[in-house]
């Protein structure tokens, strides 16, 4: 297993240096996707490139959203023959102190996707703690299943080859939506999620580029989407989950 990091940044850079020089403490490439940023992160950046060897700077010249930048981290974790990539968000709310849990919860299943299952301290807004819910509603309903414990987390290790297989046929959302939208795409794909407690902080110096009329505007037509496409996959879905409850 050829384990990577990728963690997508737009002008995120008062604890960049930080993350990377704890991450760097493990023996895998560092995949810094810098999504158009302006001129200060984009030298911060840089010059943390230069300091760790690990790090591979990919310079996206105009913003995509978290979604094209992940996307453009996994292409090229895919281009270097990476077997997993691990999201980290380059903001601080991520606790790396948990990394070791997500790499063995990998090397048992390692074609699952491995996503972070979050524990908030006071640091989460109430709009944002609450309306994560209305999420997992759907996505319970568009999966048919309720044993997805968050989709909204973007701490996760990703099984590159069940992912290539997935980019072959589908489209994903490029901004705040992708990490919902990959999730589903791949429990549709037959693809299972496991899920790993971690501690979520939110910094009171953080970033945040979630746009909250925009985004969730965005994420409701994403749903709205999924809704659908769960209704064309239905007999499927259902044949297959027949088929696992029988091999039990």
């Amino acid at each position: 297993m050829k384990y990577c990091f990728i963690i997508p940044c737009y002008n995120h850079d008062l604890v960049i240096r930080e993350t990377v020089l704890a991450l760097s403490q493990h023996p895998f490439p560092i995949i810094i996707v810098n999504d158009g940023s302006q001129s200060s992160t984009k030298k911060v950046l840089e010059q943390v490139a230069q300091e760790f060897e690990q790090v591979q700077l990919i310079h996206r010249f105009e913003n995509g959203g978290k979604g094209a930048a992940m996307q453009t981290g996994l292409a090229a974790a895919i281009e270097n023959n990476m077997t997993h990539a691990l999201q980290i968000d380059a903001d601080g709310q991520h606790d790396l102190g948990d990394l070791q849990a997500f790499l063995l919860e990998a090397e048992q299943y390692p074609s699952a996707l491995i996503s972070g299952q979050p524990v908030y301290d006071n640091t989460i807004s109430k709009g944002r703690f609450y309306g994560r819910y209305i999420t997992h509603f759907w996505v319970a309903l568009e999966t048919l299943s309720f044993k997805v414990i968050d989709s909204m987390c973007g701490y996760r290790v990703y099984p590159l080859a069940e992912y290539k297989k997935l980019i072959s046929t589908a489209r994903l959302g490029m901004r705040m939506d992708f990490d919902i939208e990959v999730m589903v795409k791949l429990i549709w794909q037959g693809v299972e999620v496991r899920f790993v407690n971690t501690k979520v902080h939110y910094p009171e110096f953080g970033v945040s580029h979630f746009h909250a009329f925009k985004d969730n505007v965005l994420i409701s037509k994403m749903h709205t989407r999924l809704f659908f496409g769960m209704l064309r996959r239905l007999p499927k879905i259902l044949y297959k989950k027949r088929l696992l409850r029988s091999t039990r």
